[in-house]
């Protein structure tokens, strides 16, 4: 016998309740969503530290990269 696993619970109002498949189906794609922007917005600062990096290696001063 399959057991069924409980989804969290939404609050809507004074009202608690467990959420509807299609609530919990939204829920969880917002969730991957979230997940995938941030792991974008990691990428895009480690991109810009790195990019930083090699601007100093090669030897511009602190401003000249600044001003890049």
């Amino acid at each position: 016998m399959a057991t069924k696993t409980a989804k969290p619970n939404i609050q809507i109002d004074d009202l608690v309740r467990e959420m509807t498949d299609d609530e919990y189906a939204d829920y969880q794609a917002r969730k991957v969503e979230a997940v995938a922007r941030e792991t974008e917005a990691t990428a895009r600062i480690d991109a810009r530290i790195s990019g930083l990096a090699k601007l100093a290696k090669l030897g511009l001063t602190q401003a000249e990269i600044e001003s890049l």
